[in-house]
């Protein structure tokens, strides 16, 4: 295992650590996809801004991971490098609900309701 694995595995025992990693990770996980698409595709940031009809700046920033990007740049980033979004919600490893959808009241207020409550 190099150093840097070791380092983040011993971070990563930080309850608080693990929470912001976890926070991050779809953050991440698209810019790194982003990234990865226009690397493939031959551009550089620039070339992507003027396509966007934005600048170069705002392009780094966006790849930059540091606040989650918005569906309508990501849209129009995707859009830029003849890409297109496909967005796949999976079960959560970590929620022993996961897959459950609470039921919400009829108006749409209110504390979500268990599913028994619609039994009967």
């Amino acid at each position: 295992m190099t150093s840097l694995a070791k380092l983040r595995q011993q971070l990563l025992t930080d309850p608080g650590v693990k929470a912001e990693y976890d926070r991050l990770g779809p953050i991440l996980s698209v810019v790194g996809e982003m990234i990865e698409a226009r690397l493939a595709a031959g551009l550089t940031q620039a070339e992507i801004a003027v396509r966007m009809g934005t600048s170069q700046s705002v392009v780094a920033r966006l790849e930059n991971a540091r606040h989650m990007p918005t569906f309508d740049l990501v849209s129009r980033y995707a859009a830029a490098i003849d890409r297109r979004i496909d967005i796949h919600l999976v079960p959560s490893d970590s929620d022993p609900c996961a897959g459950q959808r609470p039921m919400i009241s009829p108006a749409g207020f209110g504390e979500p309701r268990s599913q028994e409550h619609l039994a009967g």
